[in-house]
């Protein structure tokens, strides 16, 4: 395992701090703070993001009959985190976490305890390489049967998006009929937050890509998308008596045929 450095900002950490968790160190706390004096909506991102992940996950599962989540990019554990949704409702869901990053990993077994019933585990892996992903998710999912493709937040950080788009393509490729692919990922149209970017791309951290709507369409062609389509994430939807403002993350759910 590579060591974790805790001198440079880190993607999952600052997300975390975002969200209002307490694994992150004060690099991460600095960055994040640079990041929000520039596009204060980031924070808010950051929540309606996990808001919009409990939201599809529920419907899956509770609504669609999905038992079989396959979440790719996992990031450190919070609340509410896949399994636990899924878990909540069907205590038989099987759910498959992926991720390359050693401080994610350290904090694996946080994520790990699910039901008796089901089943929660974690695959490191990279993105890059698809094949390796399926090639172990396959020893734990039944690909015979409808699984849920999660990749959540994770796409930006594809730096070339012919790559980004063949990597969607091989692992929607590896999915049966009736499965789902569940995405969200932060846009650039909106000038603060782009400058806010382009200063955290320069911290040494990962840089991540704001793509534009249309280039996030891209990723779900060949599917059914289920209504509202890809939407600004608060706006897809949302919780009974609410009344949702619209943020730069937009994502959506599109069924393969």
């Amino acid at each position: 395992m590579r060591e974790i450095d805790t001198s440079v900002p880190h993607s999952a950490r600052i997300w975390n701090y975002w969200m209002g968790g307490k694994d992150n160190y004060e690099v991460d706390r600095a960055a994040g703070d640079a990041y929000l004096s520039l596009a204060p909506q980031i924070a808010t991102m950051a929540r309606e993001s996990r808001k919009y992940l409990i939201r599809a996950v529920t419907h899956l599962t509770r609504d669609l009959g999905v038992r079989q989540f396959l979440d790719i990019g996992t990031g450190l554990p919070s609340y509410d985190n896949t399994h636990q949704v899924a878990q909540r409702i069907a205590a038989d869901a099987k759910v498959v976490y992926v991720d390359n990053d050693p401080i994610v990993l350290t904090h694996a077994a946080a994520l790990l305890p699910g039901t008796r019933d089901g089943v929660t585990t974690y695959i490191s892996a990279d993105l890059h390489d698809p094949q390796k992903i399926l090639d172990a998710a396959g020893k734990i999912l039944d690909f015979r049967a409808p699984v849920a493709l999660m990749l959540m937040g994770i796409l930006g950080h594809i730096q070339d998006f012919g790559e980004a788009q063949a990597i969607v393509r091989r692992l929607q490729a590896a999915l049966p009929s009736g499965s789902y692919f569940v995405h969200y990922d932060s846009v650039g149209i909106d000038d603060d937050l782009t400058k806010a970017q382009e200063g955290y791309d320069d911290t040494g951290a990962v840089p991540y890509v704001l793509r534009t709507p249309e280039q996030i369409t891209t990723f779900y062609e060949g599917l059914d998308l289920l209504d509202p389509g890809i939407v600004s994430c608060p706006l897809w939807r949302p919780d009974p008596g609410t009344s949702p403002e619209p943020t730069d993350i937009y994502g959506g759910i599109g069924r393969k045929p």
